[in-house]
């Protein structure tokens, strides 16, 4: 692993320290150089393997201390292919969990080879490919559409794909896949995680998968079940041959590659679970515990890993770059990310010098980086906080959405009216201005309505409660406060005028995320409108029900042609993305001049904003544009299931407003009607509108 010197300026005094350099296996002419990091350990062995059996072995050699709590051996044992692992012993002391007897994982290495169950071994690997010149393609954040999906369950099913393929990274880049994500008009797949992971014991008991892949045994290593079967047989250096061939093939259509990262705990669980690595080599030092050694959990799946140390943030400090420089990913999303960013004390910090140092890095620049800024722990929720270079999933507004849409329309079928106004509505549709600050703008709010975990969209819109039965926690696991609505009927019906309000509420939710000012997230198959089921939490389920069907009804294909259509609208109009808040004393390049007007063509009053009888407003944005042509939108928004009368706003200049699009309308392509400025339209109930103003 490359020093850290050319960063000197920038990055935290901590993270540079030389004894963190070239931790794991460097190869060189006569062998390889292994470096082992431990600050509590009194001995460190390199354990060799019989390449056809992994219980074989067939050399020991110790390591020396090299000072700084850095161990390193040189031998010409270590070559591409070599199969090993380590033997660490030290002191018993509280914190500290050593047993010269376990096989451990070394925690920078490349790849993995499975014996049985907890039974890893490390590989070496070359690593070397040859990308052909092709680059990474810089899509601007403004310009961004990410599409969240699980690396295997979006092709597993799919009819182009060859069956070998299914499930792959091959599978992933082939061909059908990629005129798939290019003719829904997404610019960023974001995976699911896929560094190497394992299934914890109690799911195996249930004959359960962990089909998400949130239980990380190695950051360096991509995991090898979603490889082809030709390259699981080859090795792992087939594997991530196969796996950089996906990234070319994606970089080659323009789309970006960005992982969902899991560096907040590992696999190896609490206290008294798999001894595989970091618990094995310095406990102490990688995971948050008391002075008696108790673990601090602020994940909720046993550990924390403890990046208040220097050798935890600098360990995931050298797997972003590897995964960014190596690998040539494009972005990387954190999972539980506050606890990232947790100080010596476990509370929150945005300077965290890792956080900082994520930012900072120069060898990390042009890399998206994305925060879900929430852990579990006290003080867990961030969201707004992760300060500038970062962007976050935000949850207010996937809350506020699904309120306006769903919730509050169930509230007021049963209330006459709905409980609040549309003003906090209209704050998430321009960007959560009172969530993220004028510095850091609008982009850095990655909008979401649904994500992996929850209710798909279909879902969303036909389920009042969850349904995990099937993950064999008596329905205890999963959120229970969903802000859904069913519409009517729990789950499926043949009612035709429930299923056609469900239709309109997924194109109004569709149409709210790709409209908003901010960076959106499609999650894979909403676009088709994929079930579950109403399983809100189906992390262990690798099969049909969490695979992409690729057979739709022909509503299933309109709901397609409304999201392709309002991506393409997004990118037809700068004034949908603005890069900038705009600011009431001054011009601000690449923002969005914001104008709202209520039903009857007025500027909307304060009293308008919050009262609850009053869901219906009109929103005029004008680009101020530096590179892009100027333009500007209008958007109708009523949310209230009565119909309703708007007098189109009298606007200086303006002579015409041109029908882009409505989720009133079943098909996209129907052709709008063309509007001037005074004329009294009739909007349908729960209903969006969107035109060019001319």
């Amino acid at each position: 692993m490359p020093s850290l010197e050319s960063a000197a300026t920038t990055l935290p005094a901590g993270l540079l320290s030389s004894r963190f350099d070239d931790l794991g296996v460097t190869l060189g002419p006569d062998g390889g150089t292994l470096r082992v990091w431990s600050s509590s350990a009194d001995a460190v062995d390199l354990v060799v393997f019989e390449h056809s059996d992994l219980d074989w072995i067939t050399d020991t050699t110790p390591l020396a201390p090299v000072g700084g709590g850095a161990w390193e051996v040189t031998t010409p044992l270590l070559r591409p292919g070599t199969r090993y692992a380590l033997r660490v012993d030290g002191p018993h002391a509280p914190g500290n969990t050593f047993n010269r007897g376990t096989l451990l994982v070394e925690p920078y290495s490349r790849g993995l080879d499975r014996g049985g169950y907890d039974d890893w071994r490390s590989v070496v690997v070359d690593g070397s490919f040859d990308w052909g010149g092709v680059a990474k393609p810089a899509v601007p954040m403004d310009r961004t559409v990410i599409y969240e999906g699980h690396l295997k369950g979006l092709s597993k099913r799919h009819p182009g794909v060859p069956p070998a393929l299914h499930g792959t990274y091959a599978g992933l880049a082939h061909p059908a896949m990629v005129e798939h994500f290019l003719f829904l008009g997404v610019t960023s797949i974001e995976l699911l995680p896929v560094h190497a992971f394992a299934t914890e014991p109690r799911l195996l008991q249930h004959g359960l998968a962990n089909y998400w892949g949130y239980n990380t045994l190695n950051f360096f290593t991509p995991h090898a079940p979603y490889a082809t079967e030709q390259a699981r047989r080859e090795g792992p250096e087939a594997v991530l041959r196969e796996f950089k061939g996906m990234v070319r093939l994606l970089h080659e259509a323009g789309l970006e590659v960005i992982l969902d990262v899991v560096y907040n705990h590992t696999a190896e669980e609490g206290i008294g679970g798999p001894r595989s690595s970091l618990r094995g080599i310095d406990n102490r030092a990688y995971y948050r515990q008391t002075d008696d050694g108790a673990y601090i959990d602020v994940t909720g799946c046993g550990n924390s890993v403890n990046t208040s140390t220097d050798a935890a943030a600098r360990l995931v400090l050298d797997s972003l770059r590897y995964w960014a420089e190596d690998v040539q990913i494009d972005g990387f999303r954190f999972d539980l990310a506050a606890t990232l960013g947790r100080d010596a004390a476990h509370e929150f910090t945005p300077d965290h010098p890792l956080l900082r140092a994520i930012v900072d890095d120069p060898r990390l620049a042009g890399v998206k980086k994305i925060s879900e800024p929430w852990d579990v722990g006290m003080g867990g929720w961030q969201t707004g906080n992760f300060g500038s270079g970062w962007a976050e999933w935000n949850d207010r507004y996937r809350d506020r959405v699904r309120n306006f849409w769903l919730s509050d329309v169930d509230y007021a079928r049963r209330a006459s009216t709905a409980p609040v106004g549309i003003g906090g509505f209209a704050t998430r549709l321009a960007g959560s201005a009172n969530t993220f600050s004028v510095e850091r703008g609008p982009l850095a709010g990655v909008n979401f309505v649904t994500a992996h975990d929850g209710f798909t969209l279909r879902d969303l819109v036909s389920y009042d409660v969850k349904h995990n039965l099937g993950n064999g926690e008596h329905n205890r696991d999963g959120a229970d406060t969903n802000r859904s609505f069913n519409h009517g009927a729990e789950g499926p019906t043949d009612d035709e005028g429930i299923l056609a309000t469900r239709r309109k509420a997924m194109r109004n939710l569709l149409g709210t995320l790709l409209l908003s000012a901010g960076t959106p997230m499609l999650t894979a198959g909403d676009e088709y409108g994929r079930t579950q089921r109403g399983n809100n939490n189906a992390y262990c389920h690798d099969s049909p029900l969490t695979w992409l069907s690729w057979e739709h009804a022909p509503w299933q294909q309109d709901l397609f042609a409304h999201v392709q259509r309002l991506i393409r609208l997004r990118h037809e109009n700068p004034a949908l993305r603005p890069i900038n808040f705009a600011r009431l004393d001054e011009r601000t390049p690449s923002a969005s001049v914001m104008d709202w007007y209520d039903e009857h063509g007025e500027t909307m009053s304060s009293e308008r904003w919050t009262n609850p009888s009053h869901r219906t407003l009109q929103y005029v944005a004008a680009s101020t544009p530096e590179v892009e042509a100027f333009n500007r939108i209008l958007l109708i928004v009523h949310g209230e299931e009565a119909p309703t009368d708007v007098t189109l706003p009298e606007i200086a200049g303006v002579t015409r407003y041109v029908s882009l699009w409505s989720s009133a309308a079943e098909n996209p392509e129907e052709p709008g009607i063309d509007r001037t400025p005074g004329e009294i339209v009739a909007v349908p109930g729960t209903s969006m509108h969107l035109f060019r103003v001319e």
